[in-house]
């Protein structure tokens, strides 16, 4: 299963402001560190945002936080959200031209192997993406790879 660009970044952008835990971070910084259009993280974060994964503060030194604790942000209900449009073969769409749609039980194997990877990634949480030795190597690729 792939995920789309959008959800990718959105982890990428959690993980990064989730290291950050006691400052603001800017989109600009974010954008610098992945090499990622400012301009599209922008209509993520703006997402994000929205859907209380992260809050924005306004102003001269403002930036952007978690919006609740990494330990409560969950992977798999981030990216059930995120991919809840996604088609994973054509029968899942509402342009279906399969002919054999009807008798054929595709849909509902890969139903099933969705609803897995789901609830694989239900059991972890932003938290558990930046803890121990993964936060520290984390943090050396993200903030001191320039030194």
């Amino acid at each position: 299963m792939n995920i789309t660009r959008f959800t990718d970044y959105s982890l990428r952008v959690l993980i990064y402001v989730a290291l950050n835990d006691k400052e603001l971070v800017t989109i600009k910084s974010i954008s610098e560190q992945y090499k990622i259009s400012k301009n599209h993280l922008m209509k993520i974060v703006q997402e994000l945002n929205t859907q209380g994964y992260l809050q924005s503060i306004r102003g001269k030194n403002g930036g952007i936080k978690l919006g609740k604790p990494a330990n409560s942000i969950n992977v798999g209900d981030l990216i059930r959200h995120f991919e809840a449009n996604s088609t994973l073969v054509e029968c899942f769409g509402d342009n279906n031209l399969c002919i054999i749609t009807p008798a054929c039980k595709l849909k509902a194997m890969f139903a099933d192997a969705m609803e897995a990877f789901y609830e694989s990634l239900s059991q972890y949480t932003i938290a558990d993406l930046v803890k121990g030795n993964k936060k520290k190597q984390l943090r050396r690729l993200l903030f001191y790879s320039a030194d």
